[in-house]
């Protein structure tokens, strides 16, 4: 029924929150005694055996800190069968029973096609772009949220001695989450997302206009990394109003950092139940949270899900910016 030895690994982008997760996994494994190794470098250490023993003891004090203490990195030989059948047969020749996966969408495939070959897979959703269908919420979110409000607040100082306009680019290739989080809680006068096709004229020229008219001196545009490229948005921006837009990409600096409150508690959440659906005897499964109550899907359907933006904070992020 359940597991005596489970596999821990982080795959993909890091995220804020994902030590949290790790601590949690093992100590929650440790009450059901379960042994616990963890998988250095994702799916890559699988694939050779880079791994270590791990216990309470490994991971006191990691909580506070950002990044992975199990590192993390992308496999492209895993995508192939002759990296699924190395990957198996390290699970064989350890003893895993199980993997406890913390990543995105393409560490929960991995999972999903390692658990065709008979090992139990439950994934742990960490990703600041929150663009995991299946959960109203992932590891890292609030945490990148801060980071990048606390930057451009500091931007906003510059901005505003000088009268400019500050274009900040925020990550999210394919998601505009966390550009709408952030351009509300900065007061961005212009918010860009990959999902929503804007008329530039009328979403971005003619908002710094109105801006001006009712007095406004400096101006911050929000763009997620997908909505288009920075500098032509500025270029566009300098011709039509005059402005000399100052670019701030803010890059790799969103995933670091400590968690915060939220990241860690969730994180520590999710790490616990991962651990009891895999005690649990269930398999190609992925935490969630909906309503604020864990809950676990089947990989396959929640990789299926999609996620739009959420229409309410999107209609915010318009309203308040209605006079640039």
């Amino acid at each position: 029924m359940g597991v005596s030895r489970i596999g821990i690994l982080t795959s993909g982008g890091d995220a804020p929150g994902m030590n949290p997760a790790i601590r949690a996994v093992i100590r929650t494994a440790q009450l059901y005694g379960i042994d616990v190794l963890g998988i250095r470098r994702g799916y890559n250490g699988l694939i050779n055996g880079d791994v270590t023993e791990m216990s309470a003891e490994t991971v006191s004090g990691i909580s506070s800190r950002g990044g992975t203490i199990l590192y993390t990195a992308r496999s492209p030989e895993f995508a192939t069968k002759e990296g699924l059948e190395k990957a198996h047969k390290t699970c064989k020749y350890l003893g895993i029973e199980g993997l406890a996966c913390i990543g995105g969408d393409g560490t929960f495939r991995g999972a999903r096609d390692l658990s065709e070959y008979g090992v139990s897979t439950c994934c742990i959703p960490a990703t600041i772009d929150n663009d995991i269908a299946c959960t109203n919420y992932s590891i890292g979110f609030d945490t990148a949220a801060n980071t990048a409000i606390d930057a451009i607040d500091k931007l906003r100082d510059t901005m505003q001695s000088h009268e400019r306009c500050s274009l900040v680019e925020v990550m999210g290739h394919r998601a505009g989450h966390l550009a709408v989080y952030v351009g509300i809680g900065v007061g961005a006068n212009v918010i860009l997302v990959p999902e929503r096709k804007i008329d530039f004229e009328k979403d971005v020229i003619e908002k710094i206009r109105m801006g001006r008219i009712h007095g406004r001196s400096h101006f911050i545009i929000i763009v997620a990394e997908g909505a288009g490229h920075s500098q032509e948005i500025a270029d566009k921006v300098r011709e039509e109003t005059g402005l000399d837009p100052r670019i701030t990409i803010l890059g790799h600096i969103q995933r670091g950092g400590r968690p915060n409150a939220r990241d860690r508690v969730t994180a520590s959440r999710m790490g616990r139940y991962a651990v009891e659906v895999l005690q649990g005897g269930r398999s190609n499964r992925v935490v969630g949270i909906k309503g604020g109550d864990l809950q676990d899907f089947d990989i396959t359907e929640a990789l299926d899900m999609q996620k739009d933006l959420q229409e309410a904070m999107y209609e915010v992020a318009l309203a308040l910016s209605m006079r640039g």
